[in-house]
Formats: C-alpha cells, sequence, structure tokens
C-alpha cells in the first residue's frame, strides 16, 4: 500500500446511511449521509443502489472515483451468506480494490475502543451482540428476534408493556399503571381503545415503539409491572455481554463491554445500574461503558486495521468524529 492508500468506510442502518473517505494516515477527505439501508425489504440490489448517492457525494468532494478497500458496516447482514452477498454487490460497484462487510454492530463496538478488543451489546428497535478479539476471531448471534432466541429492544419491550397492560385492564393480569400510560401516550382513556386503534392502524405500526420510553417513565415510578420488565432487559444484556466474553475467553482480562443504541444510550437508572450489577458478579473483569461514537468511525477504524494504519492515524480519526 502507497502513501497514498484510501478506505471508504460505510456504516449503514436501517434508518440512515453514512460515509466516509479516509487516509491511511487517518485525514477525512470527504463524508456523505444517505438513507436507510434495508435489504430484506426492497431487496440487496435496490439496497445498495441506495448508498450510490451518498458513496458517489464523498468521492466527488475527495476528487477520486475509487479508494483501496471498502470497510462496510452493514444492518441486516447477520449471517455469513448474507455478507458474501452484501460483498459481491459491492465489488460489483467497484468503489474499492477490497471489500470487507461486517454486521453494523461491529462499527459500534470498534468506535469505542482504542484496539479491536471487547464486546458490544447494542438496544435499539431490536438488540444484537458482537465480540472481538485482536487475532481476528468473533463472537455473534443471528440477532433475528424470537425466532433466534432474542428478547427485548424497543419493539420487543413495547410488545411486552401492550401484552401486560392489555392482560391487566380485562382482569387476566396483574394490575399495572401501563395500562392507562400506555393508552394516555396516543390520547386513549383505555387499552381497549388503544388495541383497536392499533389493530384497525388509526395509529400507524411504525409509531408502536414510541411506548418503549413510556415503559421506562412508568417503571422510574415504582410500577411492578414495568419494573419486572426493565429488569429483565438488564439480564438480556448481561446475558449476552458475558456468553461473548466467554466465547472469547476475555473473562480472565479486563475487556470494554460497550454498551450502545437508543434504549441503553438513554442511560435509564434502573437499567444502567442493572447491567452493571449483573456484570460485576458475572463477568467482574469487564468494564462496561455507554458508547456515543459515530458508528462510522467505527467503520473506518476496521478499514484502517486493514491497512495496517498506525495508533496516530487512529487518533487522528477519532479526533475529527470527536469534534
Amino acid at each position: 500500500m502507497g502513501m497514498t492508500a484510501r478506505v471508504l468506510a460505510i456504516d449503514a442502518g436501517n434508518s440512515k446511511t453514512d460515509v466516509a473517505v479516509v487516509t491511511a494516515e487517518g485525514t477525512v477527505l470527504a463524508t456523505a449521509r444517505g438513507g436507510g439501508f434495508r435489504p430484506p425489504a426492497v431487496g440487496v440490489r435496490a439496497a445498495v443502489d441506495a448508498l450510490a448517492g451518498a458513496v458517489a457525494e464523498a468521492f466527488a468532494a475527495a476528487g477520486i472515483t475509487s479508494v483501496d478497500h471498502v470497510s462496510a458496516c452493514l444492518a441486516n447482514a447477520d449471517f455469513p451468506v448474507e455478507e458474501e452477498q452484501l460483498a459481491a454487490a459491492l465489488h460489483a460497484r467497484a468503489w474499492g480494490t477490497t471489500v470487507e462487510v461486517r454486521n453494523d454492530t461491529f462499527a459500534i463496538l470498534r468506535a469505542g475502543v482504542t484496539e479491536p478488543r471487547g464486546v458490544a451489546v447494542v438496544c435499539g428497535a431490536g438488540i444484537n451482540c458482537v465480540g472481538m478479539r485482536p487475532d481476528g476471531r468473533t463472537a455473534r448471534f443471528p440477532a433475528l428476534g424470537r425466532i433466534s432466541g432474542d428478547w427485548g429492544g424497543g419493539w420487543g419491550l413495547a410488545e411486552e408493556a401492550l401484552w401486560h397492560a392489555a392482560r391487566a385492564e380485562d382482569g387476566r393480569g396483574e394490575p399495572t399503571a401501563l395500562s392507562r400510560t400506555l393508552p394516555s401516550h396516543f390520547g386513549h382513556d383505555t387499552m381497549l381503545a388503544l388495541i383497536e386503534a392499533l389493530h384497525l392502524e388509526h395509529i400507524e405500526p411504525a409509531r408502536r415503539h414510541e411506548l418503549t420510553p413510556v415503559l421506562f417513565g412508568t417503571a422510574a415510578d415504582g410500577d411492578p409491572v414495568a419494573r419486572a420488565l426493565v429488569e429483565r432487559l438488564a439480564q438480556e444484556v448481561a446475558t449476552m455481554a458475558t456468553v461473548a466474553l466467554t466465547r472469547l475467553d476475555l473473562l480472565a482480562e479486563e475487556t470494554p463491554v460497550l454498551l450502545g443504541g437508543g434504549i441503553l444510550a438513554a442511560r435509564h437508572p434502573q437499567l444502567d445500574d442493572g447491567i452493571r450489577d449483573l456484570l460485576a458478579a458475572r463477568a467482574p473483569k469487564a468494564v462496561p461503558q455507554v458508547v456515543t461514537a459515530s458508528p462510522v468511525l467505527g467503520a473506518a477504524l476496521l478499514g484502517l486495521d486493514g491497512l495496517g494504519a498506525t495508533m496516530a492515524a487512529q487518533t487522528r480519526v477519532r479526533r475529527y468524529y470527536d469534534a
């Protein structure tokens, strides 16, 4: 690799895409932002088409037409076969000589650590966990929802809260303030009215995730049913992290456990304290921290790892994103 080796970093999530062109010395030449990346909804080709606009914008701003290496961290790259399909689709674009595709959770992990070592648990709309070691070993889960054994994430929590609230109102379940706070969020007096509005789609299905902050608020006010759901999420996060640490033989050494995604970044005290207490008991060497760094920084650092870049180069990119 010559002095002018360049990386195209792509962090493509369900709702937005960030790209950056970075030199091997860690200078950010250009950045751009695009829309969401959803191969399951639109197909691989159309999803990669959606990336092309942001890449073209970044290339034009950097005054280049291609790079040496593409480091792409992509949502929905959950199985090796999906990573291979996506890598082939990116190769076909000829944006870079070499292409490496990873799940987008790896970008969040790499953004939060100084070397490629640690575990990240991300809880946003869904929940996922990955881990990596400098020797290239990784640990991960399919993270497809209930079918792959997951519990939690904004969608799952909203669904659980609705389930408990419905049963509380009609007498099948124990009483909970959720049967008032959930309908009230959408201007309804009863769960029955909210259930009807959701069923008839008078409330857009996509708005269901708005109920997750209501669940946390209700838990903070002391409701036992809501608190039990938050406690269960803390258990899930700690369990995923501990399993990943165990698989990578990292339980015995100080290892960062990064907590990312909207739900973990919100720092709900009960959830935060619960995760820390459980990790202290099960993985005492784990060092939990909330990661706020931009995931595209992680994609760039993974690309620089691939080029064998210096610590100084890494620091330079990090400074750009910290600013």
